[in-house]
């Protein structure tokens, strides 16, 4: 009897000890559980178009309209003839359908215009090679000896570079962007005399590719920025 009492009195002090360390884990889980720190990992890299477009433009105007599509023909194969001269392939070029303004058709205006016809026209260079484009746009003032004047695309009609390799570069800049994150939440962490915990919450990280600057359109500026939730602990 005497050893079942000892025993028993045993258990009854394991569970209050064991009771005691459920319930001190449970208050610091609760004294813990809104320490957090909130973070942003950001990730940058500088890196050069490689696909490009160019909307090539021509006008030309006047009254008779089977004279005007002869010399838009005429004028568009010097404009291709040009391009792949310069080492373009025709693969790369699409010529579009000319749209046409009857000046005289229109609802505002006094309608005295000298010609009644405006045909534009289009070839659109697409190129992945876009070292090699804007070498070709630098030369196109050689087209003006040919007697080609090729318009401004203006808004409208802007040569667009863009980075479409951008799906392989992800996973790295991602890895980054939570590199940097952490390396902040640490150093909160340190400042606060913590320690830094699991991951609450994360995001996929906001990716943004931007031209540089205005001047070099074809330098992308691509960048991610990923907010990280941390816990603390003592």
């Amino acid at each position: 009897m005497k050893q079942n009492g000892i025993i028993a009195a045993a258990l009854l002090a394991l569970s209050i000890v064991c009771l005691g360390w459920f319930i001190k884990a449970g208050i610091d889980d609760l004294v813990n559980k809104d320490r957090k720190v909130n973070v942003k990992g950001l990730a940058e890299q500088e890196v050069e178009a490689d696909k490009v477009t160019w909307p090539i433009v021509s006008k030309e105007v006047g009254n008779n309209l089977p004279e005007l599509y002869e010399r838009i023909g005429a004028t568009q194969q010097k404009i291709k003839d040009f391009l792949i001269r310069n080492g373009l392939s025709a693969n790369e070029l699409e010529v579009n359908a000319p749209q046409v303004l009857d000046m005289n058709a229109r609802e505002y205006g006094d309608n005295r215009q000298p010609y009644r016809y405006l045909v534009t026209s289009f070839i659109t260079v697409t190129s992945t090679d876009v070292p090699k484009v804007r070498r070709i746009i630098a030369r196109q003032g050689d087209l003006l000896k040919e007697g080609v004047a090729i318009a401004d695309g203006g808004y409208e009609y802007p040569i667009k570079y863009e980075y479409v390799s951008f799906q392989q570069m992800k996973p790295k800049m991602m890895q980054q962007a939570i590199e940097n994150a952490e390396k902040t939440a640490q150093q909160f962490a340190e400042n606060s005399h913590s320690k830094l915990n699991k991951i609450v919450s994360a995001d996929q990280g906001q990716f943004s590719i931007d031209d540089r600057d205005s001047s070099t359109p074809w330098l992308k500026k691509v960048r991610v920025v990923t907010t990280i939730t941390y816990s603390l602990k003592d």
